[in-house]
């Protein structure tokens, strides 16, 4: 969930991590989606990065960030969040991409006190012209990185549509989602969260818009676009995307079998 200004730095403790998970001093939330399970077969390593924003990588964040060797990066925030934290990528040779996934401003979400499952169902319903052009963006160019501010919600409804219309298993999707509330730094969440309840006092939804990202509301999620569309692949082809696109996403995020 986006973060309101004035954030501090992050801590140096990112939550629980993998070998696998790219160390980027500055980056939150960074993480390969590789080595996900896809029937026979696994996501590829190397191809899809997640993560949140990119406005406190020093000069060894950048340096640790090229190595990863992104063609494409996809910002998935809002005008108001670019311009109060842009990031800090001069230098490295990428297509940014820019998709705000939000109808409506990020302050209205706290207003409204939505909870995740509404959220998420306004994102899939009223964002899906994003959510294929990110999918199309990830087509174009990789290693693609997919963030936005804390690489929670937008990202996480985006790369676990494209994850599940790939073919990834749903309870791997779920866990990729999940793990997102581990790699959220606690300082960050209690700040947050005192900020954004002095500005809505009455609003009960805060913590989970801030800081959570539990399996249940992903489980419902993929449901829902199961019992509405047959799949996330369904969901995908009915909002745009092509059956030779959904394909080359095969193709690009999965091993051979």
């Amino acid at each position: 969930m986006p973060t309101a200004p004035g954030e501090p730095p992050d801590p140096a403790d990112p939550g629980r991590v993998t070998l696998s998970d790219p160390v980027v001093p500055g980056a939150v939330n960074l993480r390969d989606v590789g080595g996900l399970r896809a029937g026979t077969t696994m996501t590829r390593y190397g191809v899809l990065f997640r993560s949140g924003n990119l406005a406190r990588l020093g000069a060894k964040g950048g340096k640790a960030l090229a190595t990863l060797g992104l063609r494409r990066i996809i910002d998935l925030r809002a005008d108001d969040e670019v311009a109060r934290e842009p990031s800090r990528i001069r230098g490295l040779d990428v297509v940014t991409q820019r998709v705000p996934l939000f109808l409506g401003s990020v302050d209205s979400f706290f207003r409204d006190d939505l909870s995740l499952d509404e959220m998420y169902r306004l994102i899939v319903d009223e964002s899906s012209d994003g959510v294929v052009a990110v999918v199309r963006g990830i087509l174009a160019d990789q290693p693609a990185l997919v963030h936005c501010t804390a690489g929670k919600d937008r990202t996480g409804v985006t790369v676990a549509l494209t994850l599940a219309a790939a073919g990834v298993d749903a309870d791997e999707v779920v866990a990729d989602y999940a793990r997102t509330e581990a790699l959220l730094p606690a300082r960050r969440n209690r700040y947050v969260v005192a900020l954004i309840r002095s500005m809505h006092p009455r609003a009960v939804n805060v913590e989970d818009l801030v800081a959570r990202s539990p399996a249940p509301v992903m489980q419902a999620l993929l449901a829902d676009i199961d019992e509405r569309y047959g799949s996330a692949a369904e969901y995908l082809r009915t909002h745009g995307l092509a059956d030779d696109e959904i394909a080359e996403l095969r193709r690009v995020l999965l091993r051979d079998p």
